[in-house]
């Protein structure tokens, strides 16, 4: 296994071109970014389950501040949707996107809250590449991110790079389905637009066992697939069914 990720570039430069376009509008609940918004409240419980499972809050005191202390990792942060209300429960917050836009809305508005967020401008291989980040995190989460991406292997050698041995690295993503090409895909984008068109590309979809794969490729054990699905309530939950939207989570093999 090398010890250096591979050199081809994770961006997706057209993702990147649309989501700067949107840039402005990533904390509009009721704009672009809404399913991201509605999405939000589970997967901060899935991260904040998974960090409790690994014990990284175990011997936190301040129960307001469960992840005080902890190194945290945002990759594909966006404009902060996860990072904010993460550094409010005591994370110690890096987050990286390549979308410049993206990263200034996250800046302003982290600073309009008070907020200290080391956001970064960056690819998650330039992060990997720098000695003094190596092993420096204790929970990495790429959330709705790695269907973007272009070179998984290369992604997740980074992750693998930056994450601490006794560390967390937590996936939220999209599966590679029939229900997910015609929930997530044609239904969002093309009869409910509740995205912009052209925001996925079902070949970047993955199946839970094709990402355990390819984590176990680069050093990574997945050990847990929760699926989320929605709610009457417009939110989404924990569930056993995988079909469109599932987190993944595990350590370094």
């Amino acid at each position: 296994m090398s010890s250096t990720p591979d050199t081809q570039s994770t961006i997706d430069a057209d993702d990147i071109s649309r989501f700067d376009s949107q840039a402005g509008r990533w904390w509009d609940p009721d704009g672009p970014m809404k399913p991201l918004h509605l999405f939000t409240p589970v997967r901060l419980e899935y991260i904040l389950a998974i960090a409790r499972r690994a014990g990284l809050t175990a011997e936190q005191p301040d129960r307001l501040l469960p992840l005080g202390g902890r190194k945290v990792l945002d990759v594909g942060c966006g404009g902060g949707l996860l990072a904010e209300p993460l550094c409010r429960l005591g994370a110690d917050m890096t987050a990286i996107d390549a979308s410049q836009g993206a990263i200034d809305v996250a800046k302003a508005h982290a600073k309009s809250q008070g907020l200290l967020i080391n956001y970064q401008h960056m690819s998650i291989e330039k992060l990997a590449n720098d000695p003094t980040m190596q092993a420096k995190f204790d929970l990495i989460y790429a959330s709705e991110i790695i269907e973007h991406v272009n070179n998984r292997h290369q992604f997740l050698q980074s992750i693998r790079l930056l994450l601490k041995t006794d560390g967390v690295i937590i996936f939220t993503t999209i599966n590679k389905t029939l229900p997910a090409l015609f929930l997530a895909k044609l239904a969002a984008e093309y009869i409910l637009n509740l995205v912009p068109r052209g925001t996925h590309q079902f070949k970047k979809f993955i199946q839970p066992a094709q990402l355990q794969r390819e984590c176990a490729d680069a050093g990574i054990l997945i050990d847990d697939i929760t699926g989320f699905i929605p709610t009457p309530q417009g939110g989404f939950r924990f569930s056993s069914i995988t079909a469109v939207n599932y987190g993944a989570s595990g350590q370094l093999a």
